[in-house]
């Protein structure tokens, strides 16, 4: 266990030091569930409080339960699990409150952005539940499965791009065509309680938190239970991994946000009970410190713009050290080492639309291509 810990030590620091990258750490604190009080906190690298950029006394949010950061708009959205059914639009950096980017949902949960490239939501609702696309700038492009799912609460895609919706109230995880929508039965119909996040592995195993008995469990490609993999938590919601591997699980029972090495094994209490009341939603993302300008600069920094493999535009590069490559929602992926590299294979990501971000001179510069296997 020790050997863990030094290891992920010696990871974080060596990413911090040779890249510069300040990474941050973002949570939805659900408080008292309906009745709040509600914050998204922020934390350092070393799970420091470094106080609450939104707050429902001074921004609005009602139950958040997840976050999404709009790269592009120094934005972020939060989904709120309120009568009025909004997702919330603020400053990334000050967390002041913009606009509301949907409205009249029926209890939003979770939002991923899909490999479309439209933010799909999920509902609470037991009778408006239906997975819900939008564009990134707010436009509503309707409902995209045929059923609904009530008490809709984790989601996620599998490698031939079908979509996994878990329902808490029924304990079971649905699968839709991932192109049609169309309902492909239940994925996992037995030996879970009240299941909140799900995500694939490499593997393609499914991994699912059942949020009531307090048990991570994984299930392989065809829904078939494996094992327990971590036992004894209580209310498990939230995930997030940082650069080397190690995971991010947010423990609703005692306020903290729990450590694990990429086998499962525990690290620490990355966040000790006390700023956080019920934790349900996790985001780690390089840290954009308010001296940069908001003005961002889009270069080519690879070309093509789409496909697996990308070459390096290295006249482009030049003053360049490294690229860091972000999820389409602000989570970081990794790291392109200039020197070490002419090609950055992709080939390992879901399909979807990725950002390159660099930095020259207190400038940031960006690009966005798109993953897309053959």
């Amino acid at each position: 266990m020790k050997n863990n810990l030094l290891l992920s030590i010696v990871y974080l620091i060596t990413g911090l030091m040779l890249y510069g990258q300040e990474m941050a750490v973002y949570v939805s604190d659900a408080g008292n569930f309906n009745v709040g009080p509600w914050q998204i906190a922020k934390f350092d690298a070393d799970g420091t409080f470094l106080g609450a950029l939104i707050t429902s006394e001074n921004d609005g949010i009602v139950w958040p339960q997840d976050i999404i950061f709009l790269e592009d708009e120094e934005a972020v959205l939060i989904s709120n699990l309120s009568t009025a059914g909004i997702i919330s639009k603020h400053d990334w950096a000050t967390g002041d409150f913009i606009s509301n980017f949907a409205e009249g949902l029926g209890g939003p949960t979770r939002m991923k952005v899909g490999p479309d490239g439209l933010l799909y939501v999920i509902q609470w609702d037991t009778t408006n539940n239906k997975v819900l696309r939008y564009s990134l700038e707010g436009t509503f492009e309707g409902e995209f499965t045929a059923i609904g799912v009530p008490r809709s609460i984790g989601m996620a895609w599998d490698s031939a791009g079908d979509l996994y919706v878990s329902s808490y109230s029924e304990s079971t995880v649905r699968k839709f065509n991932g192109t049609t929508g169309a309902d492909m039965g239940l994925f996992i119909d037995s030996g879970l309680n009240g299941p909140t996040n799900i995500f694939f592995e490499a593997s393609g195993n499914m991994i699912v938190f059942s949020y009531n008995n307090g048990i991570i469990k994984r299930y392989d490609a065809s829904g078939n239970f494996i094992e327990d993999l971590i036992t004894g938590l209580s209310g498990p919601e939230g995930v997030a991994f940082f650069p080397n591997g190690d995971i991010l699980i947010g423990n609703g029972g005692d306020g903290t946000v729990k450590r694990y090495d990429s086998n499962y094994n525990f690290i620490e209490n990355f966040i000790e009970s006390g700023p956080l009341t019920t934790p349900n939603a996790i985001v780690i993302r390089e840290d954009i410190p308010l001296s940069i300008p908001s003005t961002i600069e889009k270069k080519t920094f690879v070309l093509p713009t789409i496909g697996t493999k990308f070459r390096l535009n290295m006249p482009m590069l030049s003053g360049y050290s490294h690229l860091n490559v972000y999820s389409i929602s602000g989570t970081f992926v990794e790291t392109i080492v200039l020197s070490e590299t002419t090609i950055w294979d992709a080939s390992n990501l879901t399909e979807g639309v990725y950002i390159l971000t660099g930095m020259q001179e207190g400038v940031r510069s960006q690009q966005r291509v798109l993953v897309k296997k053959k």
